[in-house]
């Protein structure tokens, strides 16, 4: 197999065109339809290592994967009744969130956010609606609602 690495600068320029392209055809619609990006990633990194059933413990497993990838230095967060606020630091793909913001281009994802979704939904069944990114200072602010777990007809 070839060990041939790619830099980061190119990846997150092929990434950028992307969801450029994606942001020129659907404008805010786009991030609708980026929620799954991460998934399979997901299913193979992080939900092995899930063994709870509550959010605090799973945002805790996402950022120890996520930091031990090297791809974020840092994931906090916090709760305020269903709302869920997270801070990424250190991310890999903040400088496309950066070239976005200065095209004038909302933020529309963010794959740490992203995985954090798919493990509430998954684990959990809880919706979950990705409202805000807001990039200062070299970080991500993502607000998120988590909603109630869906019914069940048992």
């Amino acid at each position: 197999m070839n060990e041939r690495q790619v830099s980061l600068e190119y990846v997150n320029s092929i990434v950028h065109d992307l969801q450029k392209a994606f942001w020129d055809e659907r404008g805010k619609g786009a991030r609708f339809r980026v929620t799954t990006v991460g998934r399979d990633y997901f299913l193979n990194k992080c939900l092995p290592r899930i063994q709870t059933k509550e959010v605090e413990p799973i945002i805790e497993v996402i950022q120890q994967v996520l930091r031990e990838e090297g791809i974020v230095a840092e994931v906090s967060h916090r709760t305020e009744d269903k709302l869920l606020h997270v801070e990424v630091r250190g991310c890999l793909h903040v400088p496309v969130e950066q070239r976005l913001v200065a095209k004038g281009v909302e933020p529309f994802t963010c794959i740490p956010a992203n995985l954090i979704v798919l493990a509430i939904e998954e684990v959990l069944d809880r919706p979950v609606e990705l409202a805000e990114i807001k990039v200062e200072d070299g970080a991500c602010h993502i607000l998120m609602v988590l909603f109630d777990a869906r019914p069940t007809f048992e």
